[in-house]
């Protein structure tokens, strides 16, 4: 019996999909477990599995289009099987991707005496009639190797590919010259470029955050010199991986919710729910936008342990290898843009979280200490909070208990 392959929910808050590359192609004998494609999800790209035995006998979706979760992709049945009548439910013909947004002509320049733009050896890589920028057309190139010339910031349209009708494939790029890949000036000063899949749920998100959740803001300084020293005192001992200023705030910040069960808490609309253990979401770029990968159990695991799975779960997330259960529960977040010299910022909730903190540079300052004047190093944070969990008062205490572990490390050892 013939097998629909539809558009699958790969992670916990995915609307829709965008097919990157098909690893099956029309015939092809396919296990149910086999990958039939690479999604690009709100998250990371992901691997879209074959659910059932038989041969691939329609692709309904061609690589680059994007598909609500449950639309129909492909079909998978005998080889003699009649597939028409799921074929023609999904529609007639293929889905095309989409095309891309072209700028309008730009007017006519003057002519000039500048040297001419360097080229390729026509020999290998001609530009082709009918590529962007030389006849008007679209470059024909494989979703791959327009993935990683997207990546590199380079420009498909000075080479003749060596694919299929001079379709430009993954080793057309690895033996180019830099040079003449360099990114084309944008036509009419501008450039158009399609939202990825992370970009969109970016702005959704922020969208469900800000306008709905009641926002409000409370800032804190920190003496960071004990805080510190400690870190120099515990990477001194040589001991892998080191301990970032990041790892002490996520401890500190853990140990804290955990006193404060009020701030470790999401709004549920008829409810509050208050967790017993501490998930802290962390703030990674990525490329193309932000994820927040989570370390589970935060308040229950020493800062060397805190320190490893941090640096491994945001080096996965700029590759876009995390599991969906990797990057969602966490009861509460933190976003450090101190590395990046941002001294102070606010940011937006994560629903339905309750407060997330925005962590700014460790910065020295002339301080009165001890009734002199002297250079100690600073650091301020605000604690974006939901009014509809936490009250003034309430976030007050919290962050009364976090400055007092940062400013004494020990009292998160007793």
């Amino acid at each position: 019996m013939a097998t629909k392959v539809v558009m699958e929910a790969l992670s916990p808050t995915m609307e829709e999909g965008r097919l990157v590359e098909w690893h099956k192609h029309e015939g092809d004998a396919v296990k149910a477990g086999d990958v039939l494609a690479e999604v690009e999800t709100d998250k990371a790209v992901m691997e879209l599995p074959a659910r059932a035995d038989g041969v691939l006998r329609k692709v309904l979706v061609a690589a680059g289009a994007t598909v609500p979760t449950g639309g129909l992709v492909a079909v998978i049945g005998g080889a003699d099987e009649d597939i028409t009548a799921l074929v023609k439910a999904a529609g007639s013909g293929k889905r095309e991707a989409p095309a891309e947004p072209r700028a309008p002509a730009p007017p006519p320049k003057p002519a000039t005496s500048a040297a001419p733009t360097p080229t390729l050896p026509a020999s290998r890589f001609p530009l082709p009639v009918g590529a962007e920028g030389g006849g008007g057309g679209r470059v024909k190139a494989s979703p791959l190797a327009r993935r990683i010339a997207r990546e590199r910031g380079l420009n498909l349209a000075v080479l003749r590919g060596s694919g299929p009708g001079g379709r430009v494939i993954k080793r057309d790029l690895e033996g180019a010259a830099a040079v003449a890949l360099a990114p084309a000036t944008p036509a009419g000063g501008f450039e158009d470029v399609p939202l990825t899949q992370i970009r969109k749920t970016i702005a959704r998100r922020l969208a469900e955050s800000l306008g709905p959740v009641p926002h409000f803001f409370l800032t804190v300084e920190v003496d960071m010199e004990r805080a510190w020293e400690a870190r120099e005192a515990l990477n001194a001992l040589g001991e892998e991986p080191k301990i970032s200023v990041n790892d002490i705030i996520v401890k500190a910040t853990a140990q804290a919710l955990r006193q404060h069960r009020e701030c470790n808490a999401w709004w549920q609309g008829e409810f509050i729910r208050y967790f017993n253990d501490v998930h802290i979401g962390m703030a990674v770029a990525v490329e193309q936008g932000l994820i927040t990968p989570v370390i589970r159990y935060a308040d229950q695991k020493g800062l060397r342990q805190l320190a490893a799975e941090a640096c491994d779960l945001s080096q996965r997330a700029r590759d876009r290898k995390l599991a969906p259960e990797e990057y969602t529960g966490s009861t509460f977040s933190i976003s450090n843009l101190g590395m990046l010299g941002i001294d102070e910022f606010t940011a937006v909730i994560n629903p339905p979280e309750a407060g997330i903190l925005a962590i700014g540079a460790v910065t020295r300052q002339p301080v009165v200490h001890d009734g002199a004047v002297t250079a100690r190093r600073r650091m301020r944070m605000t604690m974006s909070c939901d009014h509809r969990v936490i009250d003034g008062a309430t976030g007050a205490r919290f962050l009364q208990t976090l400055v007092r572990m940062l400013e004494n490390p020990l009292a998160m050892v007793c």
